[in-house]
């Protein structure tokens, strides 16, 4: 029985070949969106956001403020469904292979990536990518899920609920006892030395938004990859990475990173969408995972269920990929987003990121009764940047900071830290101000 993907919807039998839009819906779209701005210099660039110039902003890393290119895709989207829900999502999602916008964002995403589309999954955050991975694998009784005792809460809960359901155990180490004094070589043998032969997980985030390190996760995977030489396939270690920290503010190939998994929300430092994110894996990953929910992005799963007859082949990403309605517009524009980075450059804005951060993390170590608990070193930082001052709490040195129309954040984990994070929204006369607050605070 061959089932198309306009069956799947459109069970109604309606001819619609005649209301089609002219060139499909991508093209009238794309018409009617405005070219893509001047992204040449930081001026350019930091126009694109409709942040309120009442504030300095240096919280950019929680929720993205869309950008022009992004704002100008949703808006085409939503008013395409506004138009004709019907015909734009059956067009958009179940047509034919060459007018899907699913397949195009992640086309998109993998160039971005250097990847391929059919490695990419689109989930609606970090959180929901964690989900589906710790609860996809085929863990059982007597394995063990390896972690940081650094982790972020929703790291933490993704592998403790798993574990209630798959009977695993789950161990949570420390990779240093000084963030800002952290070494390479030390992290990666704290890895090393805590592989046990029950190990099968090994969770770690990118950059942690507790202390603005970012992990050597390529000089960790190789570490992994020595212990599995002598693992067989069903025992080997696998590297699950959170890497929303990372993603828009650190170059870096995340196929070549190593990892066997990478979650990311994209409503952050790439600016896509809020409510957007992804899920990578190669195909040999994708495989050991079980699919937790129904999905609309592989019809072998829809026609299975028609036939009455199991799925065929391996789990793949698409299978992985959670179905029902979405907020179409948000996640088909995931794209712009994407391609407004691509535009800019990643090792341009990889170059910004780091610019600017560095000018906030020396100059908040410069200051008397400031401690800096971020690396100074570029392969150990990002984005984020978290301090203490003498004397104040940290919701205290925000508040201080609010008052004087700088938006800064507290870290939110039982030790909390205030933090400062510039992005290409931000200006070095930004920064500056901001240290001159935290220096007339400190003293």
């Amino acid at each position: 029985m061959d089932l198309s993907r306009r069956s799947f919807l459109a069970t109604q039998g309606a001819a619609l070949g005649a209301l089609l839009l002219p060139g499909g819906l991508l093209s009238a779209v794309e018409a009617a969106t405005p070219a893509a701005p001047a992204l040449e210099d930081w001026a350019q660039v930091r126009a694109q956001f409709r942040l309120s110039r009442d504030f300095i902003h240096l919280a950019g890393f929680f929720i993205a403020s869309h950008p022009e290119p992004v704002r100008a895709a949703i808006e085409g989207y939503r008013r395409a469904i506004d138009e004709n829900p019907f015909l734009a999502v059956e067009q958009g999602l179940f047509e034919s292979e060459a007018t899907n916008l699913e397949h195009r964002v992640c086309e998109d995403i993998a160039a971005y990536l250097g990847a391929r589309p059919e490695e990419i999954a689109l989930t609606g955050n970090t959180t929901m990518g964690l989900a589906l991975i710790y609860h996809g694998l085929p863990l059982k009784p007597g394995d063990e899920i390896l972690t940081t005792t650094h982790d972020h809460v929703v790291h933490h809960e993704s592998i403790r609920l798993s574990t209630q359901r798959n009977g695993a155990s789950v161990r949570k180490i420390a990779l240093f006892e000084e963030a800002a004094a952290a070494t390479t070589e030390d992290i990666v043998g704290r890895i090393r030395a805590a592989i046990r032969p029950a190990t099968r997980v090994l969770g770690l985030t990118w950059v942690h938004s507790a202390t603005g390190i970012r992990l050597p996760i390529r000089r960790i995977a190789d570490a992994l990859d020595e212990i599995n030489r002598s693992r067989s396939e069903a025992e080997r270690v696998l590297l699950v990475v959170d890497g929303v920290h990372g993603l828009g503010a650190v170059e870096d190939s995340i196929p070549r990173m190593g990892c066997d998994f990478f979650s990311a929300g994209t409503h952050k430092w790439i600016f896509a969408p809020r409510g957007t994110g992804i899920l990578w894996a190669p195909a040999k990953s994708w495989a050991r995972l079980t699919p937790l929910i129904p999905t609309f992005s592989d019809m072998e799963c829809f026609n299975a269920w028609a036939e009455g007859r199991p799925v065929k082949g391996p789990t793949i990403a698409a299978r992985v990929c959670p179905g029902g309605f979405h907020a179409f517009e948000h996640q088909w524009a995931a794209g712009a987003a994407f391609r407004m980075h691509m535009k800019i450059g990643p090792a341009r804005i990889a170059d910004r990121v780091f610019e600017l951060n560095d000018r906030c993390r020396r100059g908040l170590a410069a200051i008397p009764g400031v401690k800096l608990h971020t690396p100074l070193a570029r392969e150990l930082s990002a984005g984020i940047n978290c301090f203490e001052v003498a004397g104040h709490s940290p919701a205290a040195v925000v508040k201080a900071l609010l008052d004087k129309r700088i938006v800064a954040s507290t870290s939110p984990y039982a030790i909390t830290y205030a933090r400062l994070s510039a992005g290409l929204m931000n200006t070095p006369e930004e920064v500056d101000q901001a240290l001159v607050a935290v220096r007339a605070l400190a003293s």
